[in-house]
């Protein structure tokens, strides 16, 4: 591994939004504005935890996570994404650690859970599971997983953050 996962630092912003910008141009799943959503949770205060893979001092991955808002109340489930990883890089495993260093952060922290909006056979292969008790409304509630740190998921309706718009 040629690579270190550390969190986010002051002064790494423009990095993290160029690299965004390379990671899903072209990107069937993208509408081109991950960038943005990452500066907007950023600018809210709900950037919880902010991953970046880094090799020789330039960043080649990134994590984002923030609260999930359920609608029956509960608390410390939390949304992965975006998530990206320059597209010279793919295959090399960065995506995997960024998560399972998030993970780990997430259950020191006491989180019960992580929820993903993304392909089924991408997340399902990281522990997550589709059609839960834990929905969201709308076109893309069907690509809606969680993964639990051993809480039961409950059955409540997910909202994101105000910065996914």
């Amino acid at each position: 591994m040629s690579w270190i996962i550390r969190e986010e630092r002051a002064g790494d912003e423009a990095a993290i939004d160029a690299l965004t910008r390379r990671s899903f141009t072209g990107h069937p799943y993208s509408d081109g504005d991950e960038q943005d959503v990452i500066a907007r949770l950023r600018a809210d205060g709900d950037l919880l935890l902010s991953l970046v893979a880094e090799r020789n001092g330039e960043l080649i991955g990134q994590a984002t996570y923030s609260r999930a808002i359920l609608s029956n109340g509960e608390q410390d489930w939390m949304v992965i994404g975006p998530i990206a990883v320059d597209p010279s890089c793919q295959g090399e495993g960065i995506g995997r650690a960024l998560m399972e260093a998030g993970e780990t952060a997430l259950k020191a922290q006491g989180a019960k859970g992580v929820t993903a909006l993304g392909d089924p056979q991408l997340y399902s292969r990281f522990g997550y599971l589709q059609h839960t008790a834990m929905t969201l409304d709308g076109e893309l509630g069907e690509y809606l997983q969680v993964k639990s740190f051993g809480a039961q998921i409950p059955a409540a309706t997910l909202t994101y953050a105000p910065a996914f718009g």
